[in-house]
């Protein structure tokens, strides 16, 4: 008979759902992102293989090594845009965790439905910080995948959401993803809409949760006091992030180690800078969402101001998710074990 300490936990993705759904998804990032700010948790260097597919679609798979109150271990993160057309999920992945003594790998799990719920609860939770979620009564989603559903699942959960206005540029997605939202949320009004400019004028929450690699919304599309949660990164126009009265992102040097998004061009063009750096014809980042969500952040945000939201996506939640997963796993004894 094996020692236990030998042994690797694996999790499956109906597991990984059931346990998670025991777990407050919203307090777990909030948690992680003050184990951030305080220095307790944090996250590594990501690192990104891109290649093209044999469809000529776009591949890529991500690492994402965290640490947070003491646990460790990653996130791998792979999709395929081409995914879609052969009816399979765009993304899948795994998270591994790690003996904090030994570093041997102690379990792993499916990760696509921890990435889903922990992008959208970082979302939720931002936007609980900037207004009440009981006055978010209409939100527009642009991208109907499921990013979308899982957000505006929690956001449901939290009492938030009366009608929903959803455009994706593919009418059957869209039309698909509206029945589906009616027969589980029949309480939540639906509409599509042809174009992205009418979802985002109706609404003061907007929902981008797209594939789309170039910018087309532009700030004068945005109603005053919106706020835009720029979840695919890409969505908002240049003038969106450099113009907009609040911009907040989760880690700043991700962000702007990047340049294959938007934002981390205009830093690497000189046109955007870190919280509390000023340089000349720059537009300062107001905020991590670290700051936000401790209740360090100064500026009033008045009832006519644009808010964005640009979370680049932090493994730190991943591993945050992950450990309260496993720990409710070993409790029970659910999964499979395996020989390391």
């Amino acid at each position: 008979m094996q020692n236990s300490s030998t042994l690797l936990r694996y999790l499956d993705g109906a597991t990984v759902a059931s346990l998670c759904a025991r777990i407050d998804p919203l307090e777990v990032v909030t948690e992680a992102f003050l184990g951030v700010r305080a220095g307790r948790s944090g996250v590594a260097a990501e690192a990104a293989l891109r290649w093209t597919a044999p469809d000529g679609t776009e591949a890529r798979s991500l690492i994402l090594p965290a640490r947070h109150e003491g646990a460790y271990g990653c996130k791998i993160i792979n999709a395929c845009l081409g995914n879609v057309n052969r009816d399979l999920p765009r993304a899948a992945g795994l998270i591994l965790l790690y003996d904090r003594e030994t570093a041997a790998p102690v379990c792993v799990m499916e990760g696509a439905h921890i990435s889903a719920l922990r992008t959208a609860a970082v979302s939720v939770a931002a936007l609980r910080a900037v207004r009440p979620l009981s006055t978010v009564d209409r939100v527009a989603v642009l991208g109907c995948g499921r990013q979308a559903r899982t957000h505006l699942d929690l956001l449901a959960e939290h009492g938030a959401v009366k009608s929903v206005i959803a455009h994706d540029l593919s009418p059957s997605r869209a039309t698909a993803f509206a029945e589906e939202l009616r027969a589980a949320l029949p309480e939540i009004e639906v509409e599509t809409v042809d174009g992205p400019e009418a979802a985002v004028r109706s609404a003061p929450v907007v929902l981008a949760t797209t594939t789309t690699t170039t910018s087309y919304v532009p700030l004068a599309w945005l109603p005053e006091g919106s706020v835009f949660l720029n979840v695919s990164l890409d969505d908002a126009a240049e003038d969106v992030l450099l113009g907009a009265e609040h911009l907040f992102v989760d880690d700043w040097h991700l962000v702007s180690e990047d340049d294959t998004r938007l934002l981390g061009r205009l830093a690497r063009s000189g046109r955007a800078t870190a919280p509390g750096t000023t340089v000349p014809g720059a537009r300062q980042v107001d905020a991590d969402l670290a700051t936000l969500l401790s209740g360090a952040y100064n500026r009033p945000i008045t009832a006519t101001d644009r808010t964005v939201i640009n979370p680049f996506g932090m493994g730190v939640h991943d591993v945050a998710l992950a450990t309260r997963v496993h720990a409710a796993a070993s409790a029970a004894d659910t999964g499979v074990l395996l020989p390391r």
